[in-house]
């Protein structure tokens, strides 16, 4: 039953994984394309993260597994402001993906 529960909650982070990656490939600004790709990898790797501790058969590597995910939450929380402050600053405009 656990292991059923996990593969659900696992491939619920992977589709957060691929909507955030078509939300990089059609959105139109770096703006938007920023925050589909952070809002959706950190939820999606969460998501399977959590699965794979339902699986985990210790602790350390479950407290691993929530350490790379605090570390993923607080790389993407730094830079992603820093990416949309450079583009604000930058007189080169983006191509926009049509």
């Amino acid at each position: 039953m656990i292991e059923l529960i996990s593969l659900i909650i696992i491939s619920a982070g992977v589709c957060f994984f691929v909507a955030g990656t078509v939300g990089l490939i059609r959105f139109p600004d770096a703006y938007s394309r920023l925050h589909a790709v952070t809002k959706a990898d950190t939820l999606g790797l969460g998501l399977v993260i959590f699965g794979l501790i339902l699986q985990s058969d210790s602790i350390r590597s479950a407290i691993l597994m929530l350490g790379i995910w605090v570390l993923m939450m607080a790389s993407a929380a730094t830079a992603c402001p820093l990416l949309a402050r450079y583009q604000k600053s930058s007189d080169e405009e983006i191509p926009r993906a049509d």
